[in-house]
C-alpha cells in the first residue's frame, strides 16, 4: 500500500520529478536522463497505471486522495501530500485538477511488434508540438486507429502536455519510433500496408478516394510547417486531399488527422 507522506517545503527534494514543469527544455533532459514521464489529473493518472507503467511517486492536494484511494492500494510508491499552493511553487502553475503522477517509461517496442495485427496505423513526420501529437493520438485511438509510428524527430508523446491532450489515449494506442526514416514507407508497404500521404501534391486524390477498397493503410501526416518531406512523398504509395472551400487549402494537422481517420475508419 501506498505511504502518505505530507511535505510542507515545497524545496524538499523528494519533489524533484515534479519541479519547473513549465521549462520544456529542463523537462526533456530530466526525464529523458531519468526515464520518468508525469501524468496529470485523476482521469490520465489511472489510465496511466492501468496501462501498466509503474509509478515512481505520486503528488497531490488532499482532497484528490480519496478519488485516487483505489489506485494508490496496488503500489508502494510514495505519495507527498501537499497544499495546492505549495504544490504551486513546486511545479510552477496551477494543478486544478489535483493529482500528478511520475512514471517509470518502458523501452519502446519494435516497430514489428506493434504492427502485429494493424490494419490501420498513424505515421508521424517531425510533428514537434507536443498539443497536436496528443491530439493526433487521442484521434487515432477515438476512431479505431490500431498504432502510431512516430519519425526520430517528433514530439514526445509521453510528454506532460501530449498526455494530457490525449487524455491518456498514448497509453491504450501502441506506438513506436521509427528507427530508419528514409526507409520507413518503403518498409511498410513491403509489409502491406498502402501509405497514403496526406499531401497538397500535383497528384493528391480526394482522401475517400485513396483509401477506398485498402486492407491494410498506413495513414502519414507530416510536419506542422513544410507537412511531408519530398523523400516521403515520392515514397508513398498514394497521396490524398481533404477537399476544402472558401479559399482555405489546407487544416492544421491535427485537425486533419481527425478527419482523414475518420475517413478512413469507414473504408
Amino acid at each position: 500500500m501506498v505511504e502518505l507522506i505530507e511535505i510542507s517545503d515545497p524545496a524538499d527534494p523528494r519533489l524533484a520529478d515534479y519541479r519547473d514543469l513549465r521549462d520544456v527544455e529542463l523537462r526533456k533532459s530530466l526525464e529523458t536522463s531519468e526515464g520518468l514521464f508525469l501524468a496529470e489529473g485523476e482521469k490520465v493518472v489511472r489510465r496511466a497505471v492501468a496501462g501498466g507503467f509503474e509509478p515512481r511517486s505520486f503528488l497531490m492536494a488532499p482532497k484528490w486522495l480519496d478519488g485516487l484511494s483505489d489506485v494508490l492500494a496496488t503500489t508502494d510508491a510514495p505519495c507527498y501530500v501537499m497544499s495546492e499552493k505549495a504544490a504551486e511553487e513546486v511545479t510552477g502553475f496551477h494543478v486544478h485538477r489535483g493529482a500528478l503522477a511520475s512514471l517509470k517509461r518502458r523501452p519502446l517496442p519494435s516497430v514489428e511488434s506493434v504492427l502485429e495485427g494493424a490494419r490501420s496505423v498513424l505515421v508521424l513526420e517531425d510533428i514537434v508540438d507536443h498539443t497536436n501529437v496528443g491530439a493526433i493520438f487521442r484521434s487515432g485511438a477515438a476512431l479505431g486507429f490500431d498504432a502510431v509510428l512516430l519519425a526520430p524527430r517528433c514530439a514526445d508523446p509521453l510528454y506532460r502536455r501530449s498526455i494530457k491532450v490525449a487524455m491518456g489515449a498514448v497509453f491504450a494506442l501502441p506506438w513506436t519510433r521509427l528507427p530508419d526514416w528514409y526507409e520507413a514507407l518503403p518498409t511498410l508497404s513491403a509489409a502491406g500496408f498502402t501509405t497514403v500521404a496526406l499531401t497538397l501534391a500535383d497528384d493528391a486524390v480526394d482522401i475517400e478516394k485513396a483509401v477506398e477498397g485498402v486492407d491494410k493503410v498506413a495513414l502519414v501526416m507530416g510536419s506542422e510547417g513544410h507537412g511531408i518531406s519530398p523523400r516521403w512523398q515520392q515514397a508513398s504509395d498514394r497521396r490524398a486531399i481533404i477537399p476544402m472551400s472558401a479559399g482555405i487549402d489546407s487544416l492544421n494537422v491535427a485537425a486533419a488527422t481527425a478527419v482523414a481517420c475518420y475517413v478512413t475508419a469507414r473504408r
